[in-house]
C-alpha cells in the first residue's frame, strides 16, 4: 500500500516553502522518499500563478509593504492567491501512480479531501465547475464564497503546490486582491462560518486523515525536526542600529550570518541561545525571545533535513568586545540594510528585522 508522510511544520517563509517543494520533489523523483503532505502556515504573501493578471492585485506596493505582505510569482496554475497566518497551506508532493494519472481527477481528489474535512465542522461545501477551489453556495448564488483555493503544478505526474484552506485567516487581507481573478464572488473562512476560532492542529489532523483516505494511502507521521536557534546581536537604536555579522570559515561555507546553532537534547531554545552566544562571541548577555519560530530545509540534502528555528535578540553595549569561536573567521558591525543584503537566508533576515524593531529601528 502507498504511504503518505505527513509533515506539520508550523510557520514556513514562502521562499523556504518553494525550496521544500523542490527538495521533496527531487527526493520523490529519485526514489529517496515516498509521497509527502506538507501542512504549514505562511506569513502574509500574495502569489501569482501562471495565468495571473497583475491588475488583480488591487493594493499599491506601499500598502502591501506597510502590512508586511510580499509578492511572489510561481509556476502553479491559477491567478492571484493570498496566504497568511490562520490559513492552512497544504503541499502534496505525490508521484501519481499510473491509475491516477488524470489532472482533473487529481484536482477533484484534492477538493474532495478538503470537503470531507469541512463536513466534520458542519460546513457543506463543493466545487463550482467554472471556478477553481472549494466553495460554499452554487454557481449563480449571489452569496457564493470560496473557502479554499487550489492551485497545482504537475510535471511528469509529480505534484507540487496544492491548496490553501481559510481556517482563522485574517479576511481583511483579501481586500488586496481579486481572489483567483474572480470578481463575482467572495471569500470566507471556517471561523467566519462557525462563528468562533478553530484549533489549527485539529484541522490539520483532519486533513491528514482525509488525504490518506482519498488517496488510498497509509499515513506515516514525520519525525520531529532538529531544533535550532538564531541570535541577532544589535547595538544602538533607530538609524544608528548596528547588527553583528560573523563570517563562516571557508570549510563551513564562507558566508555571512548572524549567530546560529543547534539546541541540545536537554536544553530549552533560550538556554541554547545563551550558550551559543558565549561560545561564538565570548559575550555573556541576556537573550530576548522574539516569538519567531519557523521551519526550513537545512542545505541541499536529499531527502531534506528539516529544522525548526527559534529567533532571539541580544542588545549589546557600544563597547562590547567580540571574541570569535572556531566556526567563524571574522566579524563586522553593519547597518541594517547591509545586514539584510548580506544574509543569504530569509529566516535570518526576519530575525534581524524583529530584533531591530524592538530597538526602535
Amino acid at each position: 500500500m502507498n504511504t503518505i508522510t505527513v509533515y506539520r511544520l508550523g510557520r514556513v517563509e514562502y521562499e523556504d516553502g518553494l525550496n521544500l517543494m523542490r527538495l521533496f520533489g527531487d527526493a520523490r523523483r529519485e526514489g529517496l522518499s515516498g509521497d509527502v503532505l506538507l501542512l504549514l502556515e505562511h506569513p502574509p504573501v500574495l502569489t501569482l500563478g501562471r495565468g495571473a493578471k497583475r491588475e488583480n492585485i488591487t493594493a499599491p506596493d506601499e500598502s502591501l509593504a506597510a502590512e508586511g505582505v510580499e509578492v511572489f510569482e510561481t509556476n502553479r496554475g491559477g491567478d492571484v492567491t493570498y496566504h497568511g497566518p490562520g490559513q492552512i497551506v497544504g503541499y502534496p508532493i505525490f508521484l501519481l501512480p499510473e491509475a491516477r494519472r488524470d489532472v482533473r481527477r487529481y484536482v477533484r481528489d484534492v477538493e474532495r479531501s478538503i470537503m470531507q474535512v469541512l463536513s466534520e465542522w458542519g460546513i457543506t461545501a463543493g466545487p463550482i465547475p467554472k471556478w477553481p477551489g472549494v466553495w460554499l453556495g452554487e454557481e449563480g448564488d449571489p452569496d457564493a464564497r470560496k473557502i479554499a483555493a487550489i492551485g497545482v503544478h504537475i510535471s511528469r505526474w509529480l505534484t507540487t503546490h496544492g491548496f490553501a484552506l481559510n481556517v482563522n485567516t485574517k479576511m481583511e487581507h483579501f481586500r488586496f486582491i481579486v481572489p483567483c481573478g474572480i470578481r463575482e464572488a467572495g471569500v470566507t473562512s471556517m471561523q467566519r462560518e462557525r462563528g468562533h476560532t478553530l484549533s489549527l492542529p485539529d484541522v490539520q489532523e483532519a486533513l491528514a486523515r482525509s488525504f490518506c483516505a482519498v488517496f488510498d494511502s497509509e499515513r506515516v507521521d514525520a519525525p520531529a525536526p532538529m531544533r535550532t536557534v538564531s541570535i541577532a546581536v544589535v547595538r544602538g537604536h533607530g538609524s544608528e542600529a548596528r547588527v553583528l555579522l560573523v563570517r563562516r570559515s571557508p570549510e563551513r561555507g564562507g558566508f555571512w550570518q548572524i549567530l546560529t546553532g543547534r539546541v541540545e537534547a536537554d536544553e530549552a531554545p533560550a538556554q541554547a541561545a545563551v550558550r551559543e552566544l558565549e561560545e561564538e562571541t565570548g559575550l555573556r548577555l541576556p537573550v530576548e525571545d522574539l516569538a519567531y519560530r519557523h521551519a526550513f530545509a537545512v542545505g541541499e540534502t536529499l531527502p531534506p533535513v528539516l529544522a525548526e528555528e527559534s529567533g532571539f535578540a541580544v542588545h549589546a553595549s557600544p563597547d562590547a568586545q567580540v571574541r570569535l569561536g572556531p566556526e567563524h573567521d571574522t566579524f563586522e558591525w553593519v547597518d541594517v540594510p547591509t545586514a539584510l543584503e548580506r544574509l543569504p537566508f530569509v529566516g535570518l533576515r526576519e530575525t534581524v528585522k524583529r530584533a531591530v524593531a524592538g530597538r526602535g529601528g
